[in-house]
Parts: structure tokens; C-alpha cells; sequence
């Protein structure tokens, strides 16, 4: 057979043709088919656009990636000088607690025997000890002024709920430690400038010395009333908290009642054995559908009084973590004020610290006799044993955390392995650290437990749920504080996302400063 042969029909060839003469034409001016003049502007325009959308793009991610690196760059910044601060803090403790009051008691050695070169050296010793508390001072000054500002974005970034409360809180302390921080710089330059004109045997060493001490008295005054305001907080919390009262009482209703579900169920339980033990023993017609029921129903049974003794046996253990965590928050606000009053003002080693230093520079004119340094030394003492109690703690406290990781895990997670004794003291002796994995963190993580919405923890009872959300209030996490209606406020404890910076907000609110 010959192969077929397949000719073009004349009408697709006509096509063909016809659309290669339209392709052509478009192309010669003056055709119909022409672009017009206001086509090919509104495509100029179209590309136009496109370019100017495509650098418009371009501009804002390289100014998001401007503020990415910016704020990486501020970061960084804070965290170095931070670490420059922590690394500091040692020495400024040396200084003010044993080479203040030395040069105290120095300058009034020198004052009685009239010894001028004493004098001369105690001054030089001054003026060192003021230029590095003015250093470690004014470090810490920058370090809170930009960890303000960095909470104070969070905070208007997130409008409500525990992350801007936290935030705000933070904001407004670092705030605060910012500007009397920028006062305790001022004072100790016109610290450092008094001992200057000592070794210089100016003429106006009076004033210089007036004029530091009218600075130290001043923000000494500040700090001792920071430090009331705070005492005055921690009181408040401490007596919101009490207020709540024991859990044990004030359970004592909610678990009567389950312990009633829980005989009446399992008494429900033993008389449905009874039943199905009767049945097993009859004679009769009908004897294999009647067991066959008595066993369903003691199933049934047996099953309720299970799950009534799990309750009662859960509720029971609801009260002791309350109790046991409203102990807890009480004695963290009872050691808060210990600390303020016996620091004087201090919410840390350097702050308070600072109120002794600032007070023995105020008492210059004193520091010529007795009273002078001995004031200076009993101030110095009282604040080197708030510094040395809170060290040791610290210390103890990370020396925990790496030697015996599992006590305070959280729970369903797998502890990290114990470091040796060597490690765990060097981890302990690391005062720049904070601890991320203590009692307070475990205590935080109970109180959310209790208090968090049922579908978080759908074993609470609602009496034991409410209990919890009512220390939350006394610790100053509430509604109020939040910024939210109560019905939000709840909704915030029943949602998963929200579950780690309720924990970090509770820490907060448990410490102790």
C-alpha cells in the first residue's frame, strides 16, 4: 500500500496566511492595526509602575533589614555592656565596702595628727574608689536606659495581656534605675572632684566638699524613698496574699463534696457486685440476660468510683501545691522587704550599695571624726552583708541548677544531664548569669498550673481554679494590670500559646528584687 499523503486544507492555509499578514501589518505604520499613541502610553505608564513597585519593595526590605540589623547592633551593644557592668560589680563592692569606710577612717587619722601626707594618700585613695563607682555606676546608667527603651517598644507592641504588663513593669523600673543612676554618676564626679582638690590643696576644697556632699545626701534621699515605696509594695502584696487564707480551709467545702461523690460512687459500686452476685447465684429463665447487665452496670460502676477518686485524690493534691506556692509567694515578699530595708534602698547589690557610698560622701565633713567614719563603716558593713547574702544565694542557687538539674525540671521534660562538682562550681562562681531554672521558675509554673483555663488543665475543680487566679490577682497580675476585661483576662489563661510568658510574668511578679 502507498502512504497516504495529507494535504493542508485551503481554509487553515487562509488562516495561516491571513495571521501573518496581521502580524505584518501591525508592524507598519499607519495600519489599522497599529498600536495607538494611548496604548503605548498606558503600557509606558504600566512598566513605570512596575519599576517604581518593584523599587518601592526592595526600600522596604532593605529598611527592615536596616532595622533587623540596627536592632541586632543595639543588642549587642546592651549585652556588652551589661557584661562590662557584671564584671565590674565585684570591684565596686570591694570599693564600697572596705575602701570607703578605710578612707573614712583615714582621713580622720590624718585630721587628728594633722598629717598631710596621710591625708594626701587617702585623698588619692578617694579619688580612685570614686572613679570606679562612677565607672560601674555610669555603665549601668546606659545598660537600663536602653533596656527601657527596649521595653517600652514591647510594651506598645503588645497592647495587653501578661507580655505588656511585664513589659511596662520593666520599662518603668529600668526607667527609674536610669535616672538615679544619672544621679549617682553626678555625685560621685562631685565625689571624685572633692578628693581632687585635697591632692591639690585648693583653695576651694570647702566647696568642692559641699557641693559633694549636698550631691550625696540627695540621692541618698532618693533612693532611701525608693526604697520605702518598694517595701510598701512588697507589704501590699504580702497582705493580699494572706488575705486568700489557707487552702485547706478554704477548700475544706469543695473537698467534703468530692469525698461524698467519692463513697457514694464507690458504694454505688459494692451494690452493684451485690446485684451481679445475685444474679450469677439465681436459677431461672432469663439468668444469662440479667448477669449479663449486673456485669455493665458494676463495670459502670466500678468505672465512676475510679474517676470520683482520681478527683478527690487530684483536688487533695490542688490544695497542698496552693498552699505550698502561697507560702512561697509570701516568703519571697517577706525577704523583699528584708533586703529593702536592710539595703537600703537597694533593689540590687549596686543599688544598694549606692545609698551607703552616696550617704558617706554626703558626711565628708563629718569623716574628720568619730562619727563621720564609723557612720561611714556601719554603712558599709550593713550593705557588704545584703552584697554578700545575695552572692552566696545566687551562687548556691546556680550550683543547683548545674549539679542537680532535675529538682526544679519542669515537669514531662527530660532534665539535662548533672554536671561534677567542678563544673557546677564553676557555673556557680559565674556571678554574671542569671539562674533560668530555680524554685521560683518551678513556682511560677504551679500557679499557672492551677490557675490556667480547663482546657490546660481540665483535672482542676473550678473552686481550686478561681483560688489560683486569686493569688494571681494579689501578685499584681490581674486584670486591672493587664489591661483586660476579666472574661479576656481568662481567655489569656486558657490559650496554649500564651502559656510561657504567663510563666515568665509570674516569675516576675514572685521576686524578691
Amino acid at each position: 500500500m502507498s502512504t497516504p499523503i495529507h494535504r493542508t486544507s485551503a481554509r487553515q492555509s487562509a488562516a495561516v496566511l491571513a495571521s501573518a499578514r496581521h502580524r505584518e501589518g501591525g508592524s507598519r505604520p499607519g495600519s489599522t492595526t497599529a498600536r495607538s499613541p494611548e496604548r503605548a502610553l498606558l503600557e509606558m505608564q504600566s512598566r513605570a509602575g512596575n519599576r517604581a513597585t518593584t523599587a518601592m519593595v526592595q526600600r522596604a526590605r532593605d529598611t527592615e533589614r536596616g532595622n533587623a540589623a540596627k536592632k541586632n547592633y543595639r543588642d549587642r551593644i546592651a549585652a556588652l555592656l551589661d557584661r562590662f557592668k557584671k564584671n565590674l560589680e565585684p570591684l565596686d563592692t570591694f570599693v564600697k565596702g572596705f575602701q570607703t569606710p578605710a578612707n573614712a577612717a583615714f582621713t580622720h587619722q590624718a585630721a587628728v595628727a594633722a598629717d598631710e601626707s596621710l591625708k594626701h594618700s587617702a585623698a588619692a585613695s578617694g579619688t580612685s574608689a570614686g572613679s570606679g563607682n562612677l565607672l560601674t555606676e555610669a555603665a549601668g546608667t546606659v545598660v537600663n536606659g536602653m533596656d527601657a527603651y527596649k521595653n517600652m517598644k514591647d510594651a506598645k507592641n503588645q497592647e495587653t495581656g501578661a507580655g505588656h504588663h511585664k513589659a511596662m513593669k520593666k520599662a518603668k523600673t529600668k526607667g527609674a534605675d536610669t535616672v538615679v543612676g544619672a544621679a549617682g554618676s553626678a555625685s560621685y564626679s562631685a565625689a571624685i572632684a572633692k578628693e581632687v582638690t585635697k591632692i591639690q590643696k585648693a583653695a576651694d576644697a570647702a566647696v568642692a566638699s559641699e557641693a559633694s556632699g549636698i550631691a550625696g545626701a540627695s540621692v541618698g534621699a532618693i533612693k532611701a524613698m525608693r526604697s520605702a515605696f518598694r517595701i510598701g509594695g512588697a507589704a501590699g502584696k504580702y497582705q493580699q496574699i494572706k488575705k486568700l487564707g489557707d487552702p485547706h480551709l478554704v477548700q475544706a467545702g469543695a473537698l467534703a463534696r468530692l469525698n461524698e461523690s467519692y463513697e457514694q460512687a464507690g458504694w454505688a459500686a459494692a451494690q452493684a457486685y451485690v446485684a451481679l452476685d445475685a444474679y450469677w447465684k439465681a436459677e431461672g429463665p432469663g439468668r444469662l440476660e440479667l448477669v449479663s447487665g449486673a456485669i455493665d452496670a458494676a463495670w459502670e460502676a466500678m468505672g465512676e468510683a475510679r474517676d470520683a477518686a482520681e478527683k478527690f485524690q487530684h483536688a487533695e493534691n490542688d490544695v497542698e501545691r496552693l498552699s505550698k506556692v502561697q507560702q512561697y509567694a509570701k516568703k519571697k515578699q517577706l525577704t523583699k522587704i528584708g533586703k529593702e530595708a536592710a539595703g537600703g534602698g537597694g533593689e540590687s547589690v549596686k543599688a544598694a550599695a549606692g545609698v551607703v557610698t552616696a550617704v558617706a560622701a554626703g558626711t565628708a565633713g563629718l569623716a574628720s571624726n568619730p562619727v563621720g567614719w564609723g557612720l561611714a563603716g556601719a554603712g558599709a558593713g550593713l550593705v557588704l552583708g545584703v552584697t554578700l547574702y545575695k552572692a552566696l544565694r545566687a551562687a548556691t542557687k546556680r550550683y543547683e541548677e548545674a549539679h542537680r538539674p532535675e529538682r526544679w525540671a519542669p515537669q514531662g521534660e527530660t532534665p539535662a544531664e548533672a554536671a561534677s562538682r567542678t563544673e557546677s562550681l564553676k557555673h556557680a562562681l559565674k556571678f554574671w548569669k542569671k539562674v533560668s531554672k530555680g524554685e521560683r521558675q518551678a513556682m511560677a509554673r504551679e500557679i499557672y498550673a492551677l490557675a490556667a483555663g480547663p482546657g490546660i488543665s481540665g483535672n482542676t475543680t473550678a473552686e481550686m481554679r478561681e483560688s489560683a487566679r486569686s493569688l494571681l490577682v494579689a501578685l499584681k497580675s490581674g486584670p486591672a494590670e493587664h489591661k483586660l476585661e476579666p472574661d479576656a483576662w481568662a481567655e489569656t489563661l486558657n490559650d496554649p500559646a500564651k502559656t510561657s510568658g504567663w510563666i515568665a510574668e509570674i516569675a516576675e511578679q514572685l521576686a524578691s528584687g
